[in-house]
């Protein structure tokens, strides 16, 4: 009996992969620095799964960015404006299109499948020129067989790449990116010659499992195929989940026994494969199913004060009693916004100053009067920061489950707060895989949401921000969520994702895409900002358009933070000018 694994978390366990990209992009080491970081990764990973005794080890799993952008770079799929003229493919190509240069904007992003992974967007046309330009897979298998470990190289299938990408712009309707086919399969013929060459033999969530659930299922499927034909493995990639729980020393040990990251996984594969085999772990398996046991009947599970509150909620706790346009119009009384109302996210950087505040309150560094003290002077110049470049909205910068954020937004609204930001309550993240089971999900995570902030008056405006995915066929729930004002993001998208929201949005709501792209330290000026919202008008009126960045500004420095908040604003004010004299 076989066992395999999908893929591993990439970022390693004390997120090194993501240390040495910040060093690198910043200037402060070299390409072989950050190249020898990632070769030290990946030994360790195989060398990890060897030793669990998994039998079928992966590799071309990692990647500095995204698997898309990388099997991109391997066909050569890189779009003109990179200035790509040929050969391999190295860092300042790969990068630019992940994340932009000075000059050049990055490719789009969306999420991988309904996670919060965001990869690369493909954008391809009948035009483009496929190359082989990145060896890769072929280069991580040899690698990892100079190490004494032998691997299954990992490609993403010629058809799902075309079908995770987009049609170029100004292609006829009639295009099929599915006409492409024919095109990138001798690239795929010649990746998989020389991974055969090379002597490849096969190409190809955090609970723990309930390994007693799991072996019913596997001996029935043995029945059926036979042991010869079965290999054991995860239901997908372990790219999304912690590496490993031995680093969480500090959490309390049943729900320590709940859980299973990625090395634990690996070790659940390996148990199950060999269960099958005859030589069940009997002690791995009691251990196991005493957790399951503990999961299912834990107060920490099951609240008691938390189900009476649910089951006290009314038919009125579901829904604010007037219609978003009746709202709008008593908050724009009190509120007395301009037109194209400013405001960012709610995120401000996360300095390494705030990361040493943090680190030296959670080893009793100082004390938590401190600590509270210092977030209270961290949020005053966040603010004042607003103020002086003049934001009509303001937030607090973020430096620091439905009925409790309800008691949390009522208590904002009864301490002044006007404006509250609840963000969506991941409608495509938890959305199951069952088609049986969506709308159901829908209708509860709809519900949840409603909940939060049903007790407001009609004066206090709640936005909801959303990430950039697949709205199209969940916009009735967004519209459901019955929220004065949507943010989303949507600066590497075009115009499409914007028609799709006012044509769902059709009660008045507020709607905010996002002015430019915060996953990229370029600073945009204030004429592509301007533009960006020229092109916004057409499809959205000037009475519900809001101008603000992408997503929350955490991951940016204050040294890009400031001058692009600046641009954005004085985009605004000239449109703001430029729409009144055409009254």
């Amino acid at each position: 009996m076989a066992s395999h694994i999908v893929g591993y978390p990439r970022m390693g366990p004390k997120r090194e992969l993501k240390f040495a990209l910040e060093s690198f992009w910043d200037g402060k080491s070299s390409a072989d620095d950050l190249k020898k970081v990632a070769a030290d990764l990946r030994s360790s990973i195989w060398k990890q799964m060897a030793e669990a005794g998994i039998n079928y080890i992966p590799s071309n799993t990692f990647s500095y960015y995204d698997q898309v952008l990388d099997t991109t770079a391997m066909l050569g799929a890189v779009p003109p404006r990179y200035g790509w003229h040929g050969g391999e493919i190295g860092f300042d190509t790969y990068f630019s299109m992940a994340r932009e240069s000075a000059y050049v904007p990055a490719m789009e992003t969306t999420k991988w499948f309904d996670t919060n992974y965001h990869f690369i967007v493909p954008v391809l046309g009948p035009e483009v020129n496929f190359s082989y330009a990145s060896h890769k897979a072929v280069d991580e298998y040899k690698e990892a067989k100079a190490l004494g470990v032998d691997t299954v190289p990992v490609l993403i299938g010629p058809v799902s790449y075309l079908l995770l990408s987009k049609p170029a712009k100004g292609v006829e309707k009639s295009f099929s990116l599915l006409s492409l086919l024919d095109k990138i399969l001798p690239i795929y013929k010649e990746v998989i010659s020389e991974l055969k060459a090379a002597g490849a033999s096969w190409i190809q969530n955090i609970w723990a499992n309930d390994l007693t659930a799991s072996l019913c299922v596997l001996t029935d499927l043995e029945a059926v195929v036979g042991k010869d034909k079965l290999v054991v493995s995860t239901s997908c990639s372990l790219l999304h989940t912690a590496v490993d729980l031995v680093n969480e020393t500090k959490l309390d040990q049943e729900i320590k026994s709940w859980l299973a990251f990625a090395a634990q996984k690996v070790v659940e594969v390996n148990a199950l494969a060999k269960a099958l085999a005859g030589q069940k772990d009997k002690a791995f398996f009691s251990a196991n199913a005493a957790a399951q046991a503990s999961r299912k009947s834990s107060l920490r599970v099951t609240n008691e004060g938390v189900q009476n509150a649910a089951a006290a909620l009314k038919g009125s706790d579901h829904r604010r009693a007037a219609t978003v346009s009746a709202r709008l119009d008593a908050q724009q009384k009190k509120l007395n916004l301009p037109v194209l109302p400013t405001t960012t996210i709610g995120s401000f950087p996360q300095t390494l100053e705030l990361r040493r505040l943090r680190c030296e309150y959670k080893t009793n560094k100082i004390s938590e009067d401190d600590y509270v003290k210092a977030i209270k002077e961290e949020i005053r110049k966040v603010v004042e920061l607003q103020e002086e470049l003049d934001i009509d909205v303001l937030v607090h910068g973020e430096p620091e489950v439905a009925l409790a954020i309800k008691d949390e937004v009522e208590d904002l609204e009864k301490a002044g707060i006007n404006i509250i930001q609840i963000d969506e309550a991941a409608l495509r993240e938890g959305l199951p895989l069952r088609k049986s089971e969506q709308a159901f999900y829908l209708d509860w995570a709809v519900h949840c949401f409603r909940i939060t902030n049903c007790g407001v008056q009609d004066t206090t405006q709640i936005h909801t921000h959303m990430c950039c995915s697949n709205f199209n066929d969940i916009i009735n729930s967004i519209v459901n969520m019955d929220a004065d004002v949507i943010t989303f993001e949507n600066s590497r998208s075009d115009e499409k994702l914007l028609r799709v929201f006012r044509e769902g949005v059709k009660c008045g709501a507020g709607i905010g895409p996002g002015a430019y792209d915060i996953h990229s330290p370029r600073i945009p000026s204030t004429e592509e900002i301007a533009d960006r919202l020229n092109k916004m008008l057409p499809v959205l009126e000037t009475n519900i358009l809001w101008v603000n960045p992408d997503c929350g500004l955490k991951t940016r420095k204050y040294a890009e933070v400031k001058p692009a908040l600046k641009n954005m604003v004085a985009a605004a004010k000239s449109l703001r000018t430029q729409l009144a004299s055409t009254k």
